[in-house]
């Protein structure tokens, strides 16, 4: 009787999808992403909260108790846009989500280390009663100083990816941000403690989610691990 010496099949990758926005946002903003992963058989689960309505730590208990109640047990591949970043952190720092649910994550322009903007507009007096109409309770974890909730994250314990832009829409803020950013979010600071891999696009905050080099980069490292998996793509001219 012969012995079957092949190797095991390796696990099939997750059949999930799970997107969640970011801050002044609805699901909506992440409808590219999503079409996109129906089109490749991926079931979608597109998540909405009221990023402005309270902070960072509820928007988590709220999405770990949304994945569990729509999400399959088993793994999962997770994309996230600027907050919504935080808030799987901070789900998965908490406990609240397994990190082992996550397979792969694909971050776009988190403030992982905050913003200055944040900074302007939450911790100068006479501009606070603007940041907290502009950014909600979460304004107060997004700082850039150490204390911030943002910036005391544990690093990720999962393969995570970040996609950062380079292009801004608001000259006044990016003066405020040094280095390269994308009008909202430096590079530099977009960067995830832990994360494996980083690519920058010519692209802006507000409509990374749309474009086809982001989309392109972003399924090739849900599904392969890095962004080099992606065909070159031909970069249209910047929104």
């Amino acid at each position: 009787m012969q012995t079957d010496t092949s190797p095991p099949a390796p696990p099939a990758p997750p059949a999930t999808v799970v997107l969640v926005h970011g801050l002044g946002r609805t699901p909506r903003a992440m409808r590219p992403l999503e079409r996109a992963a129906r089109a490749r058989g991926y079931r979608v689960i597109n998540v909405g909260y009221a990023s402005r309505a309270a902070d960072v730590p509820a928007h988590a208990t709220a999405l770990a108790a949304r994945i569990r109640r729509d999400v399959p047990a088993g793994p999962m591949f997770v994309v996230t846009h600027s907050l919504g970043g935080i808030v799987l952190r901070q789900a998965v720092a908490s406990g609240e989500l397994p990190a082992a649910r996550v397979t792969r994550a694909v971050m776009l322009a988190p403030p992982s280390q905050g913003s200055e903007i944040a900074d302007v507009f939450w911790h100068r007096p006479l501009l606070r009663h603007v940041g907290r109409h502009m950014l909600g309770p979460s304004g107060a974890s997004l700082g850039t100083s150490p204390e911030t909730l943002v910036r005391r994250l544990p690093p990720v314990p999962f393969e995570v990816g970040v996609i950062a832009g380079t292009r801004s829409l608001n000259p006044v803020f990016s003066w405020l941000i040094p280095g390269p950013d994308d009008g909202k979010v430096s590079v530099a600071r977009a960067a995830v403690p832990g994360m494996r891999e980083l690519v920058t696009v010519p692209r802006t905050h507000t409509f990374l989610m749309g474009a086809p080099d982001v989309v392109a980069y972003t399924f090739a490292f849900l599904e392969h691990g890095r962004f080099g998996a992606a065909a070159a793509p031909r970069v249209p001219p910047p929104r």
